[in-house]
């Protein structure tokens, strides 16, 4: 009995083949984890700490980044995401559960294939009909003032998306000109089109598909009679600016409408039309729309990845029901059906339901008077390294503004990433709201209750 009892367990005999592998099996998954220090957001680690400081310094790791609905790994853009979900060196455990419970398009989780089934139907969008080249005259809009009686803003302004067609100017036709202009509201109505009469003479009107220009549809005997560039300019801005005194905007915009678009500032700069940026919702410079290198896709992507491509569908599937791709720009350009396909992806990012958490322990008075750091720049480095990561992650915010933000109660500048003005209940409608790993938000508490707004 005695040389039984001095036998190891069957188990370790049959798992370890020496006592050096039972060492090597401890110090990998017990005593080396913990010496090194691991980032909260994208589970990179480091051997020193402030190597883990300076890199949550530069990454702006924050919830409202993309984010993988089983691990919790935070990733910089959509595609990157993608990438950590169904590329060749995806998580196991994560593909599988993406392939099940995940919608390909909007990257969401669901507990259960029924609600899954459910939301696709939602989800994937018919491109919209064109509006065709037709010479309409302009659409009548009406001015909306909505600011509140107290002085400020109460609730999301409403955005418009905007688009322009171009077409050449100078001998060889490089320079772009604005030839048509289409605006919709956030209901995909129409409120403004027309041909534009460029101020430069036109030497090519684009009928022909390049590699440099789409075919755009238009004559001469469209822009014969349109209306003058600047006369369009006055108008656009009008709808804009949505009845505010133009040069004594407030800082959150007052009455003036989001600008939603791909590639905006082109537009806006053909047209000659000078917009703050911090109204501009631009598809091709939001950082999770673009590439893992930051580098903007094309919206024809975006529309077939977001709002109407179904992955894993045959060729014969796909041309038989052409309901299941988004398809734009095939032929001739239609800027209706651009600025449809922009805002679909705009009202899709606004509609993430990301839990905007207080900073800890810190207190609402103590921000309100400036007393505590923002940002990790802010930060003393000492200080960050005592911190936890987790108390890192806490306190970094991106260096840019979420969409999702525009749906809330407006924000103040510098805090916007996390307090609010006033109290948000989550909307129990939304859809987001089914996800089994999403957080339920309890409400956000004020930090300009004093400010007097002017």
């Amino acid at each position: 009995m005695d040389s039984d009892a001095a036998d190891p367990p069957k188990s370790l005999t049959t798992r370890y083949a020496d006592d050096f592998d039972v060492v090597i099996h401890c110090f990998e998954q017990h005593i080396w984890p913990s010496l090194r220090h691991k980032c909260s957001a994208c589970f990179k680690q480091y051997k020193k700490k402030e190597h883990l400081v300076s890199h949550m310094r530069a990454s702006y790791h924050s919830i409202h980044q993309p984010k993988c609905g089983v691990c919790q790994k935070h990733c910089k853009t959509f595609e990157s995401l993608r990438e950590h979900l169904t590329g060749p060196l995806s998580k196991e455990n994560c593909s599988r559960i993406f392939a099940d419970h995940c919608c390909s398009l909007c990257m969401k989780f669901f507990d259960s294939p029924a609600s899954l089934t459910e939301h696709k139907e939602m989800c994937q969008l018919p491109a919209p009909a064109p509006l065709g080249t037709l010479v309409t005259p302009c659409t009548e809009y009406e001015i909306d003032i909505s600011a509140s009686d107290n002085g400020y803003y109460t609730r999301s302004p409403r955005a418009v998306a905007l688009d322009c067609e171009m077409v050449g100017g100078e001998s060889d036709g490089s320079l772009d000109l604005c030839a048509r202009v289409c605006l919709i509201d956030e209901d995909e109505n129409l409120i403004f089109h027309t041909y534009v009469r460029p101020e430069t003479p036109v030497t090519n009107y684009r009928h022909l598909w390049t590699a440099l220009y789409e075919i755009t549809g238009i004559t001469e005997h469209h822009l014969r009679d349109a209306m003058p560039l600047e006369e369009v300019s006055e108008q656009l801005l009008q709808i804009l600016y949505n009845g505010e005194a133009i040069g004594r905007l407030r800082w959150d915009g007052g009455n003036a409408r989001l600008l939603v678009g791909h590639d905006i500032q082109h537009d806006l700069q053909c047209l000659k039309i000078n917009y703050p940026d911090r109204l501009v919702r631009d598809t091709a410079k939001y950082r999770p729309f673009m590439k893992t290198n930051l580098v903007s896709h094309s919206l024809k992507y975006l529309t077939q990845t977001y709002l109407g491509q179904v992955t894993g569908l045959s060729c014969c599937v796909i041309c038989c029901c052409p309901e299941f791709w988004y398809e734009i720009q095939a032929g001739v350009h239609d800027p209706f059906v651009d600025c449809v396909s922009v805002m679909r992806l705009y009202k899709r990012m606004r509609a993430q339901n990301h839990h905007i958490e207080e900073l800890g322990t810190f207190t609402t008075a103590q921000n309100t008077q400036n007393s505590l750091p923002t940002s990790l720049d802010s930060w003393d480095f000492e200080k960050l390294e005592s911190m936890t990561p987790d108390e890192l992650f806490q306190i970094s915010k991106l260096n840019y503004k979420c969409w999702c933000l525009d749906s809330r109660p407006e924000l103040k500048e510098d805090e916007e990433l996390h307090l609010g003005r006033g109290e948000w209940a989550p909307d129990t409608n939304q859809e987001s709201q089914a996800w089994p790993d999403w957080p339920q938000a309890t409400g956000l508490k004020s930090l300009m209750t004093n400010i007097t707004w002017s």
